[in-house]
């Protein structure tokens, strides 16, 4: 996935060093990657629509539960207190009315739209990402950790000496779903699965009409991130493949692994002329590094003042159907205001 970084002059270098959230954004996209068939929104609604038109029933309280890629989970009681190293386990929580007893992604959690203010008085788990403090994790006295598989795996040595470990991974919003539904099953909380599902499909549905109704299944939108050096959320990526189902979003993985699927030169991003960016930027601003650079401004998007700084928080981190149906919001209001 993620990281083709651009000079200002367009060729792509490799930083020396990288700051430690743009590690933990790479290290999250990495192994939430996984779209088989890149695709523009026009191709991807059907699969929107389906899915908005689903009416959610809530599911019954279980111990062991099946996974959106079908692997089975099992607790020996119900999880009263969850430690969140990642930002779909605190999102799914909240969702479920609750809230985790540590968490890796406290800015997230005190957004006024996730926990508020309560959210700052929730404990920090120190630690790089993947490299979590296992002790400070333990002092939460967990009875249940949610991480990311491909990340935390490493961890279940230490973890499971104290608390079972569940990891996840989320290769698009359906993943989400099925993982909201799976732990209100643990928690016992399908009311309000329910009705956090159907929220969020309520907004799917919205979304598609509103997007198709101002054409913006037509308009030709990027989702980028970085801070000098920068990389593209193509539709491999889960948050450009959500992108795709409601605009035209022309950014397939360009393969050959890590380091190159998502290498954008600006050069490139010209060529595809997106009429709207939205920038996920991690210490300095993307957009403000990239101000004087000629190619930069010749992309429609630039010349139109149509380039946005997003919360880093919600669009790297939150992986969620509260977090996506806030994005979407966010993105529909920019791309027609």
């Amino acid at each position: 996935m993620r990281r083709g970084a651009l000079s200002p002059a367009g060729q792509r270098f490799w930083p020396a060093t990288r700051r430690p959230l743009i590690a933990v954004v790479l290290l999250a996209l990495v192994t939430s990657c996984g779209q088989s068939d890149p695709r523009t929104g026009a191709a991807a609604a059907p699969a929107t629509r389906q899915a908005a038109e689903v009416t959610p029933a809530p599911v019954s309280a279980a111990l062991t539960v099946s996974d959106p890629h079908g692997k089975t989970f099992t607790l020996k009681k119900k999880p009263e207190r969850v430690v969140c190293l990642t930002g779909l386990c605190d999102d799914a929580l909240v969702e479920l009315g609750l809230a985790p007893v540590a968490t890796t992604t406290p800015k997230l959690l005190s957004r006024p739209d996730y926990l508020g203010a309560k959210g700052a008085d929730i404990p920090v788990i120190p630690g790089s990402f993947g490299g979590e403090d296992v002790a400070r994790i333990a002092e939460a006295k967990p009875d249940l950790v949610i991480g990311l598989a491909g990340v935390h795996d490493q961890l279940r040595t230490a973890v499971e000496k104290f608390a079972p470990l569940w990891v996840v991974q989320v290769k698009s919003y359906d993943d989400s779903i099925g993982y909201l539904r799976a732990l209100a099953q643990l928690t016992d909380r399908g009311q309000q699965q329910a009705a956090a599902e159907t929220r969020f499909r309520a907004k799917l549905a919205d979304g598609l009409a509103k997007a198709r109704a101002a054409g913006l299944d037509k308009k030709p939108v990027l989702a980028m991130y970085g801070g000098t050096s920068v990389g593209v959320n193509t539709t491999e990526d889960v948050l450009g493949h959500f992108m795709s189902q409601f605009f035209a979003y022309p950014w397939p993985s360009k393969g050959g692994g890590f380091e190159t699927a998502q290498a954008y030169s600006v050069e490139e991003i010209l060529a595809k002329a997106p009429q709207v960016i939205f920038i996920q930027s991690f210490g300095t601003s993307v957009s403000e590094h990239y101000k004087d650079n000629p190619v930069w401004k010749r992309v429609p998007a630039v010349a139109a003042g149509k380039v946005h700084e997003v919360p880093t928080e919600l669009w790297s981190s939150g992986r969620g159907t509260r977090a996506f149906g806030i994005i979407l919001d966010e993105a529909l209001a920019k791309a027609t205001g």
